[in-house]
């Protein structure tokens, strides 16, 4: 154990400070705190206050960094004390008056009404975007004649199987195959060229950024107004040109973007993140209640899956949201059938007990399912990232083209997802059908046509999710396990009317329906979703809402459970959404893993630590310390001296550069002049009266025989209680620390000593090593072809056959590098390698290497995480 460690201090002569006890720390915390209750101190409140907003302006917390949920907890009791001071001067008669009963019920309210507002925002926006993109998807096909707007279900409102009115663009069959080719190309560009053009971060789901934002980790312009303008004009665009994308995926993400930018109207969330990370999860929940029709579905959602803090009071505020959200999209009726989502069915029928065996069929199937696409998925992030990173435009196009030539020639790819689906879960005993998918002599063509849909899409899926566009992953797996479903289901159909007398089907009743394909397909659709997203209790929740047939419970129970163990025993780690967080280099603590390492934390912290001394430093060592290119470090330390390392307290790095800017812009300060952090030495000094120069900084004018000293002082901005802990702690209790109450860094002090720090980066490379030491099988499978010599990689050789396609990818091949992956971090040593003691395993190489090209794609320079 480290318990006296290296550190590096700037220092000048110090003088010596006594060292304050723990119990006289929290003292001046608490009266520092407390100083606005008495009204003798009014102006200081008010200084207080205006230097907190400007650090707030100034902050607007650092993008690529992690915000400091305790300093964001003690800043809300400011304000609630600021506010109460504040409104004492509105009642002369020591009685609340009307105005402040009126101002105080509008505080308590505000949670409530902002929550209205977004709700009712989000489910406008939802019911405009399920109108554009039918429309869309249909003008690919034909035109309404009666009404160029309308799409094909309101033109032939009524009809079960098309109508006179709606028109295929021309009689001839290769001609209608150009022009569904080339609106889908035309689609896909305009989608891409507005994501790239205008707002970056509207690609893709959004979903594992906006978790780790949720968190506490800060991505500037991600839930942004320029991201939810164009994320919600280029959905429908990317949606409408065929892609195996859906749009459930992204409508998380612009809910939370219209959650954030109506938030910031209200001064009570602008500049504190604890509080608006609350109404970030009621807008998670809302964003999938619109998307599939489950208010108490996306309320789960969030809590399973969004949420690593999630109060009741959380759970009330989302599930209001939803509400909002759902019954203004009810209200809009987008399509026309008071259904609010387009694959929205009732069964009637019952289900029997033989029929477990092919559900846990599709259980099956659905873990396997999400194991594979998430498997080379990842794959196909890897090389998008390496090597198409200037294409984006390009390749979302050329992903259209072949996606509009290849899903044209099949029934069921040629027409929207959604619309498949709807498609696929109903019940044979209606008007209604297509392509004839209930008729007996048909049946063996549609298996064929279904198996076939089932592997393009997936194939499709695995390539085209993480394309500069927007695109989620929900509704094209939900879309796979529907077309496999609906096989098995009618292949059992099959062997029912093959085989009617056989025991195996005694449950069912003579001459009446016995099996319903459309159910199969329901339970495919839940498994596929489940096994992608490695969720459970939300998945059965949002297909209970979206069928209402309470019989059906117990089936999605079983097909989630076996999808939810088929995903264990392959290895997950997590669903698609937490895979993408490890391999962006996201520095996220999943709450839903448990780890037992058995060391402490002094073996996983930082010993090379910069700190400051407490009284003594010269004005131009600190602003040599903030300008110094070799740290990046967000904060330091504050120590009595460089002998003792007594921990005074912590100084973040904004709040110094501000300090520091703002003395120099008020007075010409010697660069010699002395910097205190501590109260202490404050106080006067040879008996001569301090001099205030502004409320935060004092000046101390030594006798004249001695020449004067001046000294600015600092102290009102270190934080004189910071976390600390043990070097003996566990490190699963350290970890355990950053997901509760959710430091930026926790430092370790021993005996009054700082010995160390750690932040989420350090626990999580020390996990990935124990990781990668766990399963060397895995790590060296991956690597295999690698340490031959004689013998290129798999990568390498589809990289070379690649290289013959254009000369455009041989550039970017050519500058591929097979050595040793160095860690991206601010808090390594420069010779510290990743490859020095263990070699990092595959989820090591994926957030390493997501990060480099990360911070590359940004163009920033910047890293995700320092100290």
């Amino acid at each position: 154990m480290n318990t006296h460690s290296r550190s590096t201090s700037f220092s000048a002569a110090p003088q010596p400070v006594r060292r304050p006890s723990v119990s006289s720390r929290l003292s001046f915390a608490v009266s520092t705190a407390e100083r606005g209750e008495s009204g003798q101190n009014a102006p200081g409140i008010a200084a207080q206050q205006q230097i907190e907003e400007e650090i707030a302006e100034i902050k607007r917390y650092e993008d690529f960094s992690t915000i400091d949920w305790v300093q964001d907890a003690a800043r809300e009791q400011l304000r609630r004390k600021a506010r109460r001071k504040r409104h004492a001067g509105l009642f002369d008669t020591g009685k609340l008056d009307w105005r402040h009963r009126l101002w105080e019920s509008y505080d308590a309210a505000q949670a409530w009404i902002v929550v209205t507002i977004i709700g009712a925002a989000i489910g406008l926006n939802a019911a405009f975007l399920n109108i554009v993109t039918e429309w869309l998807s249909d003008i690919k096909l034909g035109y309404c004649t009666t009404a160029f707007y309308l799409n094909e279900n309101f033109c032939c409102w009524g009809e079960d199987n098309g109508c006179a009115d709606w028109h295929r663009w021309t009689y001839l069959e290769p001609v209608n195959y150009i022009i569904y080719i080339l609106f889908a190309t035309a689609f896909a560009f305009t989608s891409a060229t507005l994501v790239k053009s205008y707002a970056p971060y509207a690609a893709g789901s959004g979903i594992s950024e906006i978790k780790c934002i949720i968190a506490g980790f800060v991505m500037k312009g991600f839930l942004g107004l320029r991201t939810l303008i164009i994320k919600s004009i280029a959905l429908p665009l990317a949606i409408g040109s065929g892609l195996s994308v859906g749009k459930e995926g992204p409508s998380v993400h612009y809910a939370v973007c219209t959650g954030n930018v109506i938030s910031r109207l209200f001064d009570k969330y602008k500049r504190n993140a604890s509080k608006t990370r609350e109404i970030l999860s009621a807008c998670a929940a809302a964003g999938v209640a619109v998307a599939f029709g489950s208010p108490i579905g996306g309320v789960l959602f969030s809590l399973e899956e969004m949420s690593s803090y999630f109060p009741l009071k959380t759970m009330w505020r989302s599930y209001f949201c939803a509400l909002v959200a759902t019954a203004v999209l009810a209200a809009m009726n987008p399509f026309r059938t008071g259904q609010l989502v387009m694959f929205q069915v009732k069964y009637d029928r019952s289900w029997h007990f033989f029929e477990v065996v092919f559900y846990i069929i599709i259980g099956i199937f659905g873990g396997l399912y999400g194991a594979f696409v998430i498997k080379w998925n990842l794959r196909a992030q890897a090389f998008r990232k390496k090597y198409l990173t200037d294409y984006a435009i390009l390749e979302a196009t050329l992903l259209a083209m072949a996606t509009a030539i290849v899903c044209y020639p099949n029934a069921f790819l040629r027409i929207d997802m959604t619309e498949s689906m709807e498609i696929l879960f109903l019940e044979c005993e209606g008007a209604e059908d297509y392509q004839g998918l209930c008729e007996k002599n048909h049946r063996w063509g549609n298996i064929i046509s279904l198996i076939l849909a089932t592997i393009i899409r997936v194939f499709f899926v695995i390539i085209s999710y993480g394309c500069k566009v927007p695109a989620g992953i929900f509704v094209p797996s939900m879309a796979i396990g529907a077309s496999f479903g609906r096989t098995v289901g009618i292949v059992v159909q099959a062997l029912h009317e093959a085989y009617p007398g056989s025991v195996f089907f005694s449950a069912c009743q003579p001459d009446v329906p016995c099996i319903t394909p459309g159910t199969y397909a329901f339970l495919g659709a839940g498994a596929a979703l489940s096994g992608i997203m490695h969720i459970t209790v939300s998945v059965v929740v949002i297909m209970f809402e979206l069928t209402g047939a309470l019989t059906y419970i117990l089936p999605t129970m079983i097909v989630v459970g076996v999808t939810k163990a088929v995903s264990e025993l392959t290895g997950g780690k997590g669903g698609i959404a937490d895979r993408m967080i490890w391999f962006s280099g996201f520095p996220f603590l999943d709450n839903k893993e448990d780890h037992n390492f058995g060391v402490p934390v002094s073996q996983v912290m930082i010993t090379d630590v910069v700190s400051i001394p407490s009284s003594g430093l010269p004005l131009k060592a600190v602003e040599r310390l903030l300008s110094s290119r070799e740290n990046s470090y967000q904060g330091f330390p504050i120590v009595e001296d460089t002998r003792s390392k007594v921990l005074v307290g912590y100084i973040g790095r904004t709040e110094l550069r501000y300090a520091v800017d703002r003395i120099k812009r008020e007075r010409n300060l010697n660069p010699d002049t002395k910097c205190t952090f501590t109260p202490s030495a404050t106080q006067t000094h040879n008996n001569t009266a301090i001099t205030p120069i502004t409320p935060t900084f004092t000046v101390t004018d030594g006798p004249a025989h001695s020449g004067g000293t001046t000294v600015v002082d600092f102290s009102r901005y270190v934080d004189t209680t910071p976390v600390t802990v043990h070097p003996r702690l566990p490190l699963e209790t350290v970890m355990e620390l950053f997901r509760k109450i959710g430091p930026r860094v926790i430092l370790i002090e021993y005996r009054g000593q700082l010995t160390g720090l750690v932040t989420v980066k350090d626990c999580l490379k020390y996990q990935f090593k124990v990781e990668a030491a766990e399963n060397p099988h895995h790590n060296n499978n991956n690597n295999a072809d690698r340490n031959n010599d004689n013998q290129t990689n798999q990568e390498e050789k589809l990289w070379s056959v690649i290289r013959r396609v254009g000369d455009w990818v041989s550039d970017k091949v050519s500058n591929a590098s097979g050595g040793r992956i160095q860690l991206r971090n601010s808090m390594d040593r420069p010779s510290e390698s990743t490859t020095s003691r263990n070699p990092p395993g595959p989820r090591e190489r994926e957030i390493l290497d997501g990060t480099e090209d990360y911070v590359e794609d940004e163009g920033e320079g910047v890293e995700l995480e320092t100290r």
